[in-house]
């Protein structure tokens, strides 16, 4: 295994921060272990490059046999020290890189051939839900349960929405401003959906996937299913916890807008507030700002889930029936059934207008499906050939349905997406990858089609 050096402090620190919060000791001594732990993995953020700047000072014939003895030691005492290590610590150890760039996409095969075997069942990605993933009707296709199917999301599991999705419901209706989707994208941010005991802890001792600190948690904590017990790992009693702390807050900072103490979207400064405490948006005077906790972790979080907000009311759909606008309009039609394919496995010349093959999607495969199912349009099977149906539109003016093209090659467009809203699309990435949304690539066109 190949460990950054940033990984061992993390994990170092993530079991202290666990160790601590499990001892009965004084506040004033767990403030100060706190903030000793909390300085001590700061250091992990530049550790990466200040390894690499050394290496690189050295004569360019050591360079090699530096990194290489850096790596090994670093794997050396990642091994020596995780079986000392709690999951929650040792997964730390393992991180996974978040998505930079958009990926290299293959070219497309000249025309798709349906699979003469059948269509197979993926495995499951697993993960720490457990819960398996739909399976979709007339197809005996089981969607991964775990899939990285949303920019910027540790985890975006459709089974877990389908377990979430209930207690999302009823949070969801408990006051005006906060939604079913609201909470969905909140809980992606915060830990991914990831409940039960091997769900991680923060640095700072945060629990369970509404990441409650435990005298936040002692608050707002109420056995909501009935099971006799506040289980802050669970689902229905963190959901209904987050559900009443935000209600609480937003009615707080809506008092505060209206006495002229704060100033802003009163659902950002509530975000911020889950993030970074209710005092913070009163003392900035509305979204906090000026310590570097806010611009760069506050901040960042509130955008994420706006930015997502509207994405997990699509995914929610099939499970709360929520209204998404106008059930005629063809084009979030398009939409609506691309995201059925949400974590299908990415297949070369997978898939038509009857749905997948060879168990997955290409890119053209999943525009040709869902374009078919919505409005009976027979579109030409490659990116190349889809270009030429409709006609091309500003980018700035693009619609949910509206197909995307990127990726130019001298025969044109290599890739084709469909335009959701809110600068993001679905589509089927690459070999390795799922079916997935992302933000629109810098280098695509639009074309209306519909």
């Amino acid at each position: 295994m190949s460990v950054d050096p940033s990984a061992v402090i993390v994990a170092v620190a993530t079991a202290a921060s666990a160790l601590i919060q499990g001892v009965d000791l004084p506040a004033e001594i767990k403030e100060q272990a706190t903030g000793a732990i909390e300085a001590f993995e700061a250091t992990a953020e530049n550790t990466d490059n200040d390894v690499a700047n050394f290496v690189a000072s050295l004569p360019e014939p050591l360079q090699e046999g530096a990194a290489k003895a850096v790596e090994d030691a670093t794997t050396a005492i990642a091994s020596a020290i995780e079986p000392h290590l709690p999951a929650e610590a040792a997964a730390e150890l393992h991180p996974v890189d978040p998505e930079q760039a958009p990926p290299a996409l293959p070219p497309e095969p000249p025309a798709a051939r349906p699979n003469p075997f059948g269509i197979p069942t993926p495995p499951s990605t697993g993960g720490t839900v457990g819960v398996p993933g739909p399976t979709i009707p007339g197809t005996g296709i089981t969607l991964p349960s775990i899939p990285a199917i949303l920019p910027g999301s540790t985890l975006a599991p459709i089974g877990a929405i389908a377990v979430f999705a209930p207690w999302l419901k009823k949070a969801g209706e408990m006051c005006e401003g906060i939604t079913a989707p609201v909470l969905a994208a909140l809980y992606s941010a915060e830990n991914g959906f990831r409940y039960g005991p091997t769900a991680p802890v923060s640095p700072v001792g945060a629990r369970g996937p509404g990441q409650f600190m435990p005298g936040t948690w002692e608050r707002y904590g109420q056995d909501a299913d009935g099971d006799g017990v506040a289980d802050i790992l669970g689902i229905a009693d963190p959901v209904m916890a987050s559900g009443r702390l935000l209600c609480e807050n937003y009615q707080l900072i809506e008092d505060w807008k209206q006495r002229g103490l704060v100033q802003g979207d009163t659902l950002d400064l509530t975000l911020a507030a889950y993030n970074a405490g209710v005092g913070a948006v009163k003392r900035s005077g509305g979204m906090p700002s000026g310590h570097p906790d806010y611009e760069n972790q506050t901040k960042p979080y509130v955008a994420k889930i706006r930015a997502t907000e509207p994405i997990f009311a699509r995914m929610l759909s099939p499970f709360l029936g929520l209204g998404l606008g106008d059930p005629n309009d063809i084009g979030n039609r398009v939409v609506d059934l691309a995201f059925k394919f949400l974590g299908l496995p990415y297949v070369w010349g997978g898939g038509n207008i009857h749905g997948p093959s060879g168990g997955g999607f290409d890119c053209s495969g999943l525009t040709s499906y869902a374009v078919f199912a919505a409005t009976g349009i027979a579109l030409p099977r490659t990116s190349e050939t889809q270009w030429h149906v409709g006609r091309e539109i500003p980018l700035h003016e693009a619609r949910p349905g509206d197909l995307l093209f990127g990726n130019w090659q001298a025969g044109g467009p290599g890739h084709v997406a469909i335009y959701i809203g809110g600068g993001q699309m679905v589509h089927a990435p690459t070999t390795g990858d799922v079916v997935r949304v992302a933000p629109v690539f810098p280098d695509m066109k639009a074309r209306r089609i519909l």
